[in-house]
């Protein structure tokens, strides 16, 4: 797999997530684990012009558009290491209701606010 890729792929998601999509990974769905990482991660997600606050938002609100709820989650988690706040997931989120619909949107809040909540409460209990 392509290093800027796989290096991107890591800040963006986290090493504990990268390591176990590798941990999972079987000769049947290698190919395609390596054009993920290949494409989004290299060739989309390493290009300069938007940061990765910037891409994790319209990530989140393409994937809130578009119903796939644990995308959605997974590039919630995300904001963690691409900078984007609660308050952006909103402004993304609200977007999504104008241009996607209210359905939609409404989906997307839900599973937000879950995956927000449970990585408070890691959090918490880290710090405990």
């Amino acid at each position: 797999m392509t290093s800027t890729g796989m290096n991107t792929r890591r800040r963006v998601l986290g090493d504990r997530h990268v390591d176990a999509a590798i941990r999972r990974t079987t000769s049947f769905d290698e190919p395609f684990q390596e054009l993920i990482t290949a494409t989004a991660w290299q060739r989309v997600w390493s290009r300069r012009q938007l940061t990765l606050r910037e891409r994790s938002l319209v990530t989140i609100a393409l994937l809130a558009a578009l119903g796939h709820d644990e995308e959605v989650a997974m590039h919630v988690r995300a904001t963690a290491n691409t900078g984007a706040s609660e308050e952006d997931i909103t402004e993304a989120l609200l977007h999504v209701a104008i241009y996607a619909g209210v359905p939609a949107a409404n989906r997307a809040f839900k599973i937000a606010k879950t995956t927000l909540a449970t990585m408070k409460a890691d959090d918490s209990d880290c710090a405990s």
